[in-house]
């Protein structure tokens, strides 16, 4: 593993803060997210921040020492995660004015507060893509419990070819040297992942530089994620040797085909086309009326999703991912995306939709053995829903407990 960042190295004598993990037996209706599987009246058995055992609620002896939550027939599920977010921006300003001119204070009070926000929606785990470093501050604040937050996977700044797509808040780079600098800049200030902007209209950087930097980021054990919209961009980038694919886009059965071949998923982002799609929320934020009818059109037309539901048909898998901090994409903000999932179909059901969430997330981000289902074992990680989100997702709009590691954060 690389050389660790230089905030690891601190003493930490007392996390400003933190809260207790005590043995728990929650009672209710249990969503697993393995497979199909609900149980009607269940319980939860968490004890020192993992799950000791889950089942029938007849089945159960309460141990005395437990504490006894009784959501009188709420849902009991995994902890969600957003596995494409920008916690910096807040989805209210324009983009690019805040990404040039916030300063690193106001980045600080944004990604805090959208972290309250994403605990508050039951999201457990957040995989912040950056654009700029202010991410890897955001890190080490809930690493040293300086700030309650989920669990964070970073990439530091996205790399990107000079002038390339929105080159203005990346980190611009030109030739292969200069890319495997740029790798080690976000691993020096410890990055879990490097992200990648690999087209916008064009495809972006040379063989040469695109080589460079995943060489460069696998010799350091971080995976790559890339931002590739379509055929062209997403096989290069898949062939080059790519771990991930942002947004997705048009694809030929080919391109498929790589992708199940390397088991490569894809992180679909459809908030920002269906929430600007609203007229009365869009002309809230201040979306223009060409751009809100730009995205009618695009949320009206099924066909222009045809790849994405082919390859998760073809068994790519599909996770879940807001791009949150896009405009009048706001951190809280997490049924618009599971509802067009399913509507649209790369999720055949809403409990598809909620395994994109939880347990096919958690395989992403490398947490597939402790964390996206509620299995003896497993981290402490979850949530209680009023309602019944496997029925109608919008019950997730009412999140009332949020727990990681046992600890209740909301």
């Amino acid at each position: 593993m690389p050389e660790p960042a230089a905030w690891k190295y601190e003493k930490i004598t007392k996390k400003m803060f933190d809260a207790p993990a005590p043995e728990r037996v929650f009672y209710g209706r249990v969503i697993t997210a393995v497979g199909n599987e609900v149980i009607e009246d269940g319980f939860v058995h968490i004890k020192d921040g993992k799950i000791a055992a889950v089942g029938k609620r007849a089945d159960l002896i309460a141990p005395a020492s437990a504490e006894i939550i009784d959501t009188l027939g709420k849902t009991i599920m995994p902890g969600m995660m957003n596995s494409h977010a920008h916690l910096s921006w807040d989805g209210i300003h324009e983009l690019s004015w805040q990404s040039m001119h916030d300063k690193p204070e106001m980045r600080a009070y944004k990604a805090a507060g959208n972290m309250i926000k994403s605990l508050r929606a039951g999201i457990t785990l957040v995989r912040d893509l950056g654009v700029h470093d202010a991410n890897l501050f955001t890190k080490q604040a809930v690493a040293q419990g300086i700030f309650p937050g989920p669990r964070l996977l970073v990439s530091g700044e996205s790399i990107i070819q000079t002038g390339g797509h929105t080159y203005w808040v990346c980190r611009e780079a030109s030739g292969a040297d200069e890319m495997r600098r740029a790798v080690r800049e976000q691993v020096r200030g410890g990055a879990d992942l490097i992200k990648i902007m690999a087209c916008h209209d064009t495809l972006e950087f040379t063989d040469e530089e695109l080589h460079a930097v995943i060489d460069e980021a696998h010799r350091n054990k971080l995976p790559v994620t890339a931002h590739a919209t379509y055929d062209a961009c997403i096989r290069r980038v898949a062939e080059a040797g790519v771990d991930c694919i942002e947004h997705g886009g048009s694809m030929s059965d080919e391109t498929i085909q790589i992708l199940i071949d390397r088991k490569l998923p894809i992180v679909t982002t459809f908030s920002a086309l269906v929430i600007q799609a609203n007229e009365d929320i869009a002309r809230a934020f201040g979306i223009p009326e060409w751009k809100i009818e730009e995205r009618k059109k695009a949320v009206a037309d099924k066909s222009r999703f045809d790849g994405l539901v082919r390859a998760s048909k073809a068994g790519v898998p599909i996770v879940f991912g807001t791009d949150a901090g896009s405009p009048a994409v706001e951190h809280d903000r997490i049924v618009p995306e599971l509802g067009f999932m399913v509507e649209v179909g790369v999720c055949r059901d809403n409990l598809d939709a909620l395994r994109s969430i939880t347990a096919r997330a958690a395989v992403l981000n490398g947490f597939g053995d402790s964390l996206g289902t509620l299995e003896a074992g497993k981290l402490a990680d979850l949530i209680v829903v009023d309602g019944n989100p496997d029925e109608d997702l919008t019950a997730l709009e009412r999140v009332e407990m949020t727990f990681i590691d046992g600890k209740r954060m909301h």
